[in-house]
């Protein structure tokens, strides 16, 4: 069975996709970018700020489809620049400790909304 996971608290897709699709136990967070959900845009201006609000999101959706950080299995970072990787993992590694999910993190020519960041996250439980 097939749930669609919509929060009020993340961003509204920026196309023809859900926040978050449920299926089987296991939770698939449509890439997520550093967009502040009250006001529709990007506020933030360094990739740290940028890592923050995605990682936000991310907990507005978790929590949304009754999951948490501890439950997420992988997660896919999209980065505009690799230089910013090391900022991006410092964020990152606030929110993963122990048992970390796996994880892939990879530069690509250019996000939507000229964001420095983007993350895909799947959780199961």
């Amino acid at each position: 069975m097939k749930r669609i996971i919509n929060s009020a608290n993340a961003p509204a897709a920026i196309g023809p996709y859900s926040q978050a699709v449920e299926a089987n136990g296991t939770l698939y967070i449509s890439g997520q970018l550093p967009i502040n959900p009250a006001v529709g845009k990007i506020e933030a201006t360094d990739i740290t700020a940028q890592t923050e609000q995605v990682f936000a999101n991310i907990n507005a959706i978790l929590t949304e489809a009754g999951y948490t950080f501890a439950d997420v299995v992988k997660s896919t970072v999209f980065l505009s620049d690799i230089a910013n990787f090391g900022g991006m993992n410092e964020v990152y590694k606030k929110y993963y400790q122990t048992e970390c999910p796996a994880r892939s993190a990879f530069a690509v020519k250019a996000l939507p909304l000229n964001g420095l960041v983007e993350i895909e996250t799947i959780a199961a439980k």
